[in-house]
């Protein structure tokens, strides 16, 4: 430049002065673009922290087998720390490393990743050579890289980046078994949407077949998710487990042999979940036993928290109001106790009730524990002591001293605002008989509502008055606020097995849209004395089929359809709530009830949208059949039950009822309206290859499992069960993400085995994770973790 001038100074010819200084003029602006390009450089904080982590898992798992995970360098990759590094690099475009990066890693195949993993990583190397962060993302554009000059990290670079937090920026959490303490099992989330759900790919598998002497396939645990950490139940111990979020990576493991009295729990397995309490720096993992202990530990160490109880134990079998032995008394439970402020909740769960050996056994009493000590605070009767609210439900004034369950098995809800808790109670003993219970026995089926703090009673409502059809309220009951009619209402939403949808003023319990008692049919069994009447509510309409009559068996052929009315006859049959009869020697083969005792809706429950007041649930529409007898070998009772499902027992073993046989539906509970159903799955393997119906189309018919739901910002995600209920005909592995509008499906997945938990997600540095637990009979139980691909 400075020899142009020169030249342009010296020359005394007119016609070149104008041509130097126009060269000049050109390489003067040349020189400014040039320096423009270096207006930014690695020091002006050109990349996030997040990115930067996001960098670390990619390097991780797919240059640290070269480069060492500290970056050092190994045999087989140079160091990518330090002076070497940095003096390479020194004084170049960016662009150029990122293009290094891109053209020689993986080593397997170098190239193979996104643009957006190799900015990450690229991330991660500014990050760990000292350059501080910034607010944004680096760019992959090769255009904006090569406008970014990299030069050594400055004193203060080096101070900030030393300093600078590495925790994950977590965007999304799931604290309770819910999602949240009103179990709407919804995620706000819409990272993944219907955009790019049908990019989901398997991000880790987390494998549970070891913990405990067995290997568990029926996993029906939902994790929790808090600070980056996963805490899930697994194998028949029901060992707690805490999971890195993002990598998989088992953190620690918390383990209990509880001997002889594991030998008598009615729910030996890995239960559904751990409920998490914090204040401050103490956070708390609580876990119900299968023997039937509360256990609390530390939620970053997994050790008992030696303050709590007795040196982290509070024993269960105590403080009932009965004498229980702790080791022979069968008594637990397998959902996770409820959380509300400072206390623990903590349900129970007794053996079946078909074939109890007499009427009496251990009551189903609720009870608060102060989270911190364990004390005991409060215990709620649900089987009524005199001068009780229901004492006065049993003719029997002396059912409070010996009566048993009335139970909580299934999981709570509870409103932190209000301070109350949601209690969905099953029957009395024994599930289809109460020849020695006359009277409707609440709290037997019945939602209760307690204060929290002080476990006083507020208001009930019973579903079901003197149960004899095993139609306990199965899941949690879902909270939400809607607008019905122009009035904004604080709402509870109940389903249950008989396919009904009860809805409240959660505040007192009033019902949203009126319940009607109505008559139902009446017993002839001897010593049994029902119900006059059961309560069926206006709104919403049931969401699947209930009773049986000729109209709803299967008419694929006319000679399937003889062959089912034929079948018909032999049992006895009728609307809702027929009750179960005694088996007749070539007479009544029994009852076909319809829901069948295990739904309907069972403990999957179902998931609400809170923005739209549109609640989501599957249900399975499986015909069984109920028989009563006497055994006095077996039971002291006058009469127990025999019960199976007959979805193979129909026409040349084909269903007795015409499809759909599972499926999914969405009710608008701002007007208590249906907005659509939706058979989910198609027809099993068994169904489709059945000779009877060779040429026939048969479309979707669903599947007679129990589907886990979750409901995101966009999407509603739901699996088709684990195929180990009941038959051999329910379930699958498809994973669908459905349009939440129409039902429509937007994309499948197939998982690794058949979803068995409920789905639940949350997000750490801008990446959605989906995690469901997932089984068969020939899989044992796993965790898998889906995301998008990169």
């Amino acid at each position: 430049m400075t020899k142009h001038l020169k030249m342009y100074r010296n020359s005394n010819n007119p016609r070149f002065q104008p041509v130097v200084f126009k060269s000049a003029l050109i390489v003067m602006m040349t020189l400014s673009v040039s320096m423009s390009s270096w207006a930014a450089n690695t020091n002006d904080g050109v990349y996030s922290s997040a990115q930067a982590r996001r960098g670390e898992q990619v390097y991780q798992r797919e240059c640290a087998s070269c480069h060492a995970n500290s970056l050092r360098g190994s045999e087989g990759g140079t160091s990518l720390l330090g002076g070497a590094f940095l003096n390479k690099w020194n004084d170049r475009p960016l662009n150029e490393l990122f293009d290094y990066i891109r053209a020689s890693m993986p080593p397997i195949k170098p190239g193979k990743l996104s643009a957006k993993s190799y900015g990450r990583v690229l991330a991660y190397l500014l990050q760990e050579n000292g350059f501080v962060s910034g607010a944004k993302s680096l760019s992959v554009s090769s255009r904006k890289l090569a406008a970014i000059n990299f030069v050594k990290p400055t004193g203060d670079s080096m101070i900030s980046a030393a300093t600078s937090t590495t925790s994950a920026n977590i965007q999304a959490e799931w604290p309770y078994y819910g999602g949240n303490a009103a179990s709407q099992r919804y995620s706000p989330l819409d990272i993944i949407n219907r955009d790019n759900v049908k990019n989901l790919s398997i991000a880790w598998r987390w494998k549970a077949a070891n913990f405990g002497p067995r290997p568990e396939f029926n996993y029906r645990t939902t994790p929790l998710m808090v600070g980056g950490v996963l805490y899930v139940t697994a194998g028949i111990r029901r060992v707690v487990a805490a999971i890195d979020a993002v990598s998989g990576e088992t953190l620690w493991t918390y383990r209990i042999d509880e001997g002889e009295r594991v030998k008598v729990a009615p729910r030996v397995n890995s239960g559904r979940g751990v409920a998490y309490w914090a204040e401050g720096d103490d956070r708390r993992i609580l876990l119900v036993t299968p023997g039937y202990q509360l256990i609390a530990l530390n939620a970053d160490t997994g050790l008992p928290i030696s303050s709590f109880g007795d040196n982290g134990r509070v024993e269960l079998k105590n403080g009932l109001g009965r004498e229980l032995d702790p080791v022979t008394t069968p008594i637990g439970s397998s959902s996770p106790a409820m959380i509300v402020g400072d206390m623990v909740i903590v349900g129970t769960a007794l053996p079946s009730g078909f074939a109890p050996p007499s009427p009496a056994g251990a009551p189903g009493h609720v009870r608060g524990f102060d989270v911190r000590s364990g004390t005991q605070k409060w215990i709620f009767h649900t089987i009524p002591h005199p001068g009780e609210v229901g004492y006065d439900s049993w003719d029997d004034k002396e059912a409070w001293r010996s009566a048993g369950n009335v139970a909580t098995w299934t999981t709570m809800s509870a409103d932190l605002e209000l301070g109350y808790v949601y209690l969905p109670l099953e029957a009395a003993t024994g599930d289809h008989y109460g020849g020695h219970r006359h009277g409707d026995n609440l709290f037997s089926q019945s939602l209760v509502c307690l204060d929290a703090k002080t476990g006083k009673y507020v208001w009930h409502y019973q579903t079901v008055h003197h149960g004899i059809w095993d139609y306990d309220l199965p899941a949690a009951p879902i909270l939400l606020d809607i607008n019905v009619q122009g009035r904004k209402i604080p709402a509870i939403a109940q389903v249950t097995k008989q396919a009904f949808t009860f809805v409240f003023d959660r505040r007192n319990g009033k019902p949203v849209w009126p319940i009607e008692e109505k008559p139902v049919p009446q017993t002839d069994v001897p010593g049994e004395l029902t119900a006059a009447t059961q309560p069926f509510p206006s709104k919403p309409a049931p969401f699947d089929r209930q009773g049986v009559s000729e109209d709803d068996l299967i008419d694929f052929t006319p000679e399937l359809r003889a062959e089912a009315v034929k079948i018909l006859a032999d049992y006895r049959s009728g609307p809702l709530y027929t009750p179960p009869s005694v088996v007749k020697e070539n007479g009544n083969k029994g009852t076909l009830i319809l829901p069948f005792q295990g739904g309907g809706a069972n403990w999957p429950g179902a998931v609400v949208d809170p923005e739209t007041g549109v609640l989501y649930v599957g249900s399975s529409t499986m015909l069984g059949v109920m028989r009563l007898s006497s055994d006095p070998t077996i039971s002291s009772m006058k009469h127990i039950a025999v019960g199976e499902p007959m979805f193979t027992k129909g026409p040349q073993k084909l269903p007795m009822i015409k499809p759909p046989w599972g499926r999914i539906t969405a009710i608008d509970l701002n007007s208590g309206e249906h907005l659509w159903m939706k058979a989910n799955g198609e027809a099993h393997e068994y169904i489709r290859n059945h000779p009877a119906l060779k040429g026939i189309k048969l479309g979707r018919t669903g599947r007679p499992d129990r589907s886990g739901l979750l409901v995101t910002k966009t999407l509603l995600f739901a699996g088709e069960g684990g195929g180990q209920y009941a038959t051999i005909n329910g379930g699958g592995p498809m994973f669908r993400a459905h349009d939440k509008a129409t039902g429509e499906i937007i994309s499948e997945f197939k998982l690794p085995a058949n979803q068995t938990g409920l789905p639940m997600s949350y997000a750490i540095d801008d990446r959605q994770y989906i995690v469901v637990a997932v089984g068969g009979p020939d899989h044992p139980a796993e965790l898998v973790a889906l995301t998008l691909s990169e």
